[in-house]
């Protein structure tokens, strides 16, 4: 006897919708992700997809009406409720367009919970698109399974962040003068991992920073990293050690 095929098939567009997705709801979709889906993907009345909100988890649907323009969408049923993740924030000076964009989409699909850009000393990038950001973000949500994006915060001077900080968060930042290694200090519950900009953190603000009472220098090993890649090398430990990788 045949086996019953999966459904919807492995290969059904996937794709981040704005709207709050409920069974029966009709979703019109326009622009790029209009042309997507008819004109690349070439979908027609019918066919599936599946819809994610980043509130209600991820839907299977079906294309109701093609135009040329936009096409609507009809929600059918839920397939998976939005993922739970670690209480994880990324903490990072901006870095240039190109390795700024690699950050978030590793940060969003690694599990990260929040997404801080802090303004330091040394920091040569001061402004950011946060839109643009967020389009990242999404293709790399879309693409990995991801249910849940990171939330974005707006761009702070470092010293007004550490100013407000929650004493019930451990503050992890990577030291480049030394300490003691991440996973030998990663625990559950709410952490944040801090990584500065290229030429590292100033001695006023390693002063700042120590002075916070939940801090805790860490080494990333013996190797001068990126900061790009010391902030995924970092949320890599942290998920590996006090994260949800445990789980699995």
């Amino acid at each position: 006897m045949p086996a019953t095929p999966a459904w919807p098939p492995a290969s059904t567009p996937r794709l981040f919708v704005a709207a709050p997705l409920s069974p029966g709801a009709r979703v019109t979709l326009e622009g790029g992700q209009a042309h997507y889906l008819s004109a690349v993907m070439r979908l027609k009345p019918g066919d599936p997809l599946r819809l994610f909100d980043d509130a209600t988890g991820e839907w299977l649907a079906e294309v109701a009406d093609v135009r040329k323009r936009d096409l609507t969408v009809a929600v059918a049923e839920r397939l998976a409720p939005r993922e739970t993740v670690p209480d994880l924030w990324l903490l990072a000076a901006p870095i240039k367009k190109g390795r700024i964009d690699w950050l978030v989409e590793k940060a969003c699909e690694l599990g990260v919970a929040r997404i801080v850009p802090v303004v330091t000393q040394r920091t040569i990038v001061d402004r950011l698109n946060p839109d643009r950001l967020r389009a990242h973000m999404i293709e790399a949500a879309e693409q990995c399974g991801r249910t849940a994006l990171p939330e974005l915060a707006e761009l702070a001077p470092l010293r007004e962040v550490l100013r407000a900080w929650p004493a019930e968060r451990m503050l992890i930042h990577a030291d480049e003068e030394g300490g003691a290694p991440l996973a030998s200090v990663a625990r559950p519950g709410p952490a944040a991992i801090l990584i500065g900009p290229e030429g590292g953190f100033t001695t006023e603000e390693r002063a700042a920073i120590a002075a916070v009472p939940a801090a805790c220098g860490v080494s990333l090993g013996p190797r001068i990293l990126r900061a790009d890649t010391a902030a995924a090398a970092a949320v890599a430990v942290w998920m590996a050690v006090a994260g949800d990788w445990t789980d699995r």
